[in-house]
């Protein structure tokens, strides 16, 4: 099973859920950082990193001596990363996703794979369980691709060890939230009561519910804001998994690097039920 955890926006402790989940989670497990423009999980789970690679995107290289320049690749990518103009051809490799269509469609096979260096993946181990996760280069704009292969090393992992998988999408509902949660197998999203933390969580439901997985909240900050939140779950039918106290020691635990549910007996028990609830989605949709 592939959990994803996620949210409407940053800030609202998706990474304090996440990693109190992987800390506690019965059977084999590894916990991804997905969330590859600011990886902050490692700063919960302390991992020992065993492991780690240059991830590249392959881009086109073009050779101009055989190219006719008859403007298919062009023509073909809708994100401009080449483009022909008369008896010049131009690539951008910034813009290029990698998809290759290029190099199939040209006809005098004029263009070749060449590479552009996205980041980096790591992985190792915290505790008991298994970790990884990436890196964007500095500078590098487009993270969809380096998930990509985040997640494809997450397949030989999970290939190898079995077990199940926690991801920490990152925040938002843009490509790279919906590119985390894709492949998962329930979506847990964190919200809080704040009027941003609402209107954000609407946001987040209306992207993540047409996939057709099973989707519960959890609500962090509980105790603060409004009722909103509640009679929008009511309405959606989008059941509460947990909700985690609006509480100046959560905060402080927090700010220290701490694991929340370690602090106290009341929270390891709200995450123990969290995981739980958290199964019972995933076997709830599998006898649908």
């Amino acid at each position: 099973m592939i959990v994803a955890v996620a949210s409407g926006k940053g800030g609202t402790g998706k990474t304090t859920v996440t990693a109190s989940l992987a800390s506690l989670w019965e059977g084999p497990l590894i916990g991804v950082d997905l969330d590859v423009e600011e990886p902050n999980l490692h700063l919960f789970l302390h991992p020992i990193l065993t492991g780690e690679e240059t991830a590249h995107l392959t881009i086109p290289v073009v050779d101009e001596a055989t190219c006719t320049y008859c403007g298919a690749c062009s023509e073909l990518c809708q994100f401009k990363a080449i483009s022909v103009m008369g008896r010049l051809i131009l690539t951008f490799p910034e813009m290029c996703h990698g998809c290759g269509g290029c190099l199939a469609v040209c006809p005098e096979k004029a263009i070749t794979p060449g590479q552009r260096e996205l980041g980096e993946i790591t992985w190792g181990t915290a505790g008991r369980q298994g970790f990884l996760m990436g890196r964007l280069r500095l500078g590098e704009a487009m993270s969809p691709p380096l998930m990509r292969l985040v997640k494809a090393r997450l397949e030989q992992m999970l290939a190898q060890s079995g077990g199940d998988a926690i991801i920490d999408a990152p925040p938002g509902v843009s490509c790279p939230a919906i590119n985390a949660v894709i492949d998962s197998d329930v979506i847990v999203l964190v919200t809080e009561p704040t009027p941003f933390g609402f209107y954000d969580f609407q946001l987040a439901w209306e992207a993540f519910a047409p996939l057709n997985k099973p989707l519960g909240a959890v609500i962090n900050r509980a105790g603060l804001g409004t009722g909103a939140i509640y009679e929008f779950c009511r309405e959606k039918h989008l059941p509460i998994l947990a909700e985690i106290p609006y509480d100046r020691a959560i905060a402080e635990a927090y700010a220290r690097g701490r694991i929340i549910a370690q602090i106290s007996p009341e929270l390891q028990g709200t995450f123990v039920s969290l995981m739980a609830a958290i199964r019972g989605l995933a076997q709830e949709a599998a006898h649908a």
